[in-house]
């Protein structure tokens, strides 16, 4: 088609043609400066909710249907940057957690050493682990730990027992091994939306212990979204950042498909969620990611993979802005 008006209408069609990331081109790692990534990984979470690898599948089927241009910005990132959906992660060895965050830290590596800004759909939250094994102290971060803009209902500082029901650098251990490695630093980071589930009194105190900067759930309902970003962005003003996004830190009724549902206390709706991801608007976002979705226990009209969507066209949006990608 030659009509750009019909190009645009039939690109919105999400069930139609082949799906990439935002109908973004499918090419292998170059000269980006971006790259939309897959990491369809599930053997970190050590629960018997297995189909996060379902994640970017799921993420790639709708998000054609997602924003084009960033009205607030005054921006059409995909004709101001040089973005990419660069496959998936090849994980031959996906029952093995181990093995497999090592292959996920042998990709990123390529893609850090390229100068790429990945932006990358899970897979469960041990992938973050494994993609800051390659990034902190890399390239992109200018040889430094970066520092963790973290949402999320859990802490992920798990240092009570040495692995989850059999995965050592689990989707729970990451927060803690990857400060202790050096390839993250607490005291310049940011986990926000802390919830549950609690089983010890004690579950916060690991992160606490490193060094972290915690705001629960709690307390931002007493602080409210300006005070909690406006604290986000002193702290990590300076730092190169990687954004980490569990969409289970939403609330349920508008990110049911997710591993580990918190219903116990209202979570992060979706102004608030971009609110806080807003806080590093013109910062130096060095990558980012968004983790543990379920597909199979997503709603029917996929409201789930939809909010997934809307979250990394913000983080694609914010690099752009910020001339990360150009």
């Amino acid at each position: 088609m030659t009509d750009p008006h019909l190009t645009s209408m039939m690109e919105n069609l999400y069930w139609w043609g082949v799906p990439t990331f935002f109908r973004c081109p499918h090419e292998p790692p170059g000269d980006q400066n971006i790259g939309l990534i897959g990491v369809p990984h599930s053997a970190g979470n050590g629960t018997t909710e297995k189909d996060q690898h379902l994640g970017p599948r799921a993420v790639r089927n709708v998000s054609a249907v997602g924003r084009r241009v960033h009205l607030e910005m005054g921006l059409d990132p995909w004709n101001a940057a040089r973005i990419a959906d660069l496959g998936d992660v090849p994980l031959p060895r996906a029952n093995d957690n181990e093995a497999s965050i090592a292959d996920i830290t042998a990709f990123y590596k390529d893609i850090d050493a390229r100068g790429i800004r990945p932006v990358s759909v899970g897979g469960d939250h041990a992938i973050t682990g494994g993609i800051l094994q390659a990034l902190g102290g890399g390239k992109l971060s200018g040889g430094e730990p970066v520092s963790l803009l973290h949402l999320d209902a859990h802490t992920d500082v798990f240092t009570k027992v040495d692995h989850f029901l059999g995965a050592e650098k689990s989707a729970a251990h990451w927060g803690a091994y990857l400060a202790d490695q050096g390839q993250v630093d607490p005291k310049t980071s940011m986990q926000l939306g802390l919830r549950g589930h609690p089983r010890t009194l004690d579950w916060l105190e690991p992160s606490y212990a490193y060094g972290y900067n915690v705001v629960t759930m709690r307390d931002f309902r007493k602080r409210g979204l300006d005070d909690v970003a406006a604290e986000a962005r002193n702290v990590l003003k300076d730092r190169p950042i990687y954004i980490t996004f569990d969409l289970d830190c939403l609330d349920p009724s508008i990110a049911p498909g997710v591993s580990n549902l918190e219903a116990g206390a209202r979570g992060f709706d979706i102004d608030e969620a971009v609110g806080l991801l807003h806080a590093v608007r013109g910062l130096n976002i060095v990558g980012a990611d968004i983790v543990c979705m379920m597909p199979t226990k997503d709603a029917p009209n996929q409201i789930t993979a939809l909010t997934a969507t809307a979250i990394m066209f913000e983080m694609i949006a914010m690099m752009v802005e910020a001339g990360q990608g150009a």
